[in-house]
């Protein structure tokens, strides 16, 4: 059975910093991007970062190259993404997905608000 699992977020103030965690089981997570996407409220999820299965490749949304980055542990089926300098505009549920050929796999998301 396949469990895709967000922790980390939660409250910071603006300029603060947050690691959201992903803890993946039940497929090859070293077979599979491993990509972060966001949701704000009223807004289309839209892809913050992803990361190659292997680690070597990434790519980062515009707005957070910089900020953000993105790493995986294939040893413990783990994906991170460091969120450093947040801003209000930061602030959406977030959600960790799997990706390899047609397959995606999906969290049920951690909410980050970025508020003083």
């Amino acid at each position: 059975q396949v469990h895709v699992v967000e922790s980390g977020g939660g409250l910071v103030q603006p300029g603060g910093s947050l690691r959201l965690s992903c803890a993946a089981s039940g497929f090859t997570f070293s077979s599979y991007a491993m990509a972060w996407y966001r949701q704000a409220p009223g807004k289309e999820r839209e892809l913050v970062a992803r990361i190659s299965s292997g680690g070597s490749s990434t790519y980062y949304l515009d707005s957070v190259k910089g900020r953000f980055a993105i790493s995986r542990d294939n040893a413990e089926n783990t994906v991170y993404l460091q969120m450093h300098s947040l801003k209000p505009e930061d602030t959406a549920d977030y959600y960790c997905n799997a990706h390899r050929w047609t397959v995606d796999y999906w969290g049920q998301g951690t909410q980050v608000t970025v508020s003083s």
